[in-house]
């Protein structure tokens, strides 16, 4: 009998921008082998800073500013500043390319990277980060979804020099009970919460768009962790979703999102794939 060559598919070259709270566990993760993935580059503000962590790696990457990643990877993984959002994920769309974007409120300000993906037969990506049962939304949404809100409520400090919080004046620092800041669309919080509600942006994403997802966010000194409660309504189910995300060293991040960036890197070469 005739021996069968099993066909080998080369591993995907992945690059990582930004090493802060998620991109060093996603890097330490890439690093310590995941199926069928290598992590080929890394992108930082500062090099010199990451210099000493980066070497103690197996297999240190190539370290290089981010118009050089598309060069050397298939797929790149945002964990950046919002502001860099499409410097890093137009190359890679527009060349056929992966890329998975954490700051999901940032696509929110740059829609037309999802039609650039479209054209080039490239692919955004949103993890499902902070947030539970965005499955569950996204099957919703193939019928029809009449309302999606949000509750969130973070530790003080965890929403500390956010835009809506400067331009408002809010002295967060003094608020001893439960506040309720925010009342609005998850478009008006992604911009006034950049670093906070990227929960939200991806719930809207996932749902019933920007526009008509709502969201309210709390301060509230009593909680030590990151909180959202969701509430929505269709023709086919009517759910709720709570979570509490322990927050990692970043206040603003909760340590739940890089472990789904890596769950979400494993899916890309999974043998069994659960999920939608």
């Amino acid at each position: 009998m005739a021996n069968v060559e099993k066909s080998v598919r080369p591993d995907l070259r992945i690059a990582v921008v930004g090493l802060g709270a998620i991109g060093t566990r996603v890097v330490e993760a890439l690093d310590r082998g995941l199926d069928g993935l290598v992590l080929s580059a890394v992108s930082v503000q500062n090099p010199e800073k990451h210099r000493s962590r980066l070497a103690g790696l197996i297999r240190p990457p190539a370290v290089l500013p981010i118009e050089a990643l598309v060069d050397v990877a298939d797929i790149v993984i945002e964990c950046a500043p919002s502001r860099l959002v499409r410097s890093i994920v137009a190359p890679f769309v527009t060349n056929g390319k992966t890329a998975v974007v954490l700051s999901a409120g940032a696509l929110l300000d740059h829609e037309d990277l999802i039609e650039l993906a479209k054209q080039n037969g490239g692919q955004i990506v949103v993890p499902t980060g902070a947030l539970i049962g965005l499955d569950a939304v996204t099957a919703a949404a193939v019928g029809k979804i009449h309302s999606v809100r949000m509750v969130t409520r973070k530790p003080v400090r965890g929403l500390a020099g956010a835009p809506y919080i400067v331009e408002n004046n809010i002295d967060i620092e003094r608020i001893t009970e439960p506040l309720k800041i925010f009342d609005g669309t998850a478009r008006e919080a992604a911009k006034g919460f950049p670093a906070n509600v990227n929960v939200a942006a991806a719930l809207s994403l996932a749902g019933i768009g920007p526009d008509r997802t709502t969201i309210e966010i709390w301060a509230d000194p009593a909680v030590t962790r990151n909180m959202h409660r969701i509430d929505v309504d269709s023709d086919s189910a009517r759910f709720s979703m709570s979570i509490e995300n322990i927050p990692s060293e970043n206040p603003k991040t909760g340590l739940i999102t890089a472990l789904s960036v890596i769950a979400c890197l494993r899916k890309l070469r999974a043998p069994l794939r659960v999920g939608t």
